[in-house]
């Protein structure tokens, strides 16, 4: 569940150094891609994103998302 999902990303912020620039629309657009290749909608895709809050192409996270 989600619980784990943040448990294991708090676990992760001891061992890692964030640092950027920290692009998302190319993740976006990747997993947008994947889905859409499923077009007899037997699959469902979640992405989730879970950031330090600094996101450097914002403008176009935003786009992809709406896309």
């Amino acid at each position: 569940g989600i619980e784990g999902v943040l448990e294991a990303y708090h676990r992760s912020l001891r061992s890692v150094q964030l640092y950027g620039p920290t692009n998302f629309a190319p993740v976006v657009n990747h997993v947008a891609r994947s889905a859409a290749a499923v077009l007899d909608g037997s699959q469902y895709f979640v992405l989730l994103i879970i950031t330090d809050g600094v996101i450097s192409d914002m403008a176009q996270t935003k786009e992809a998302i709406v896309n």
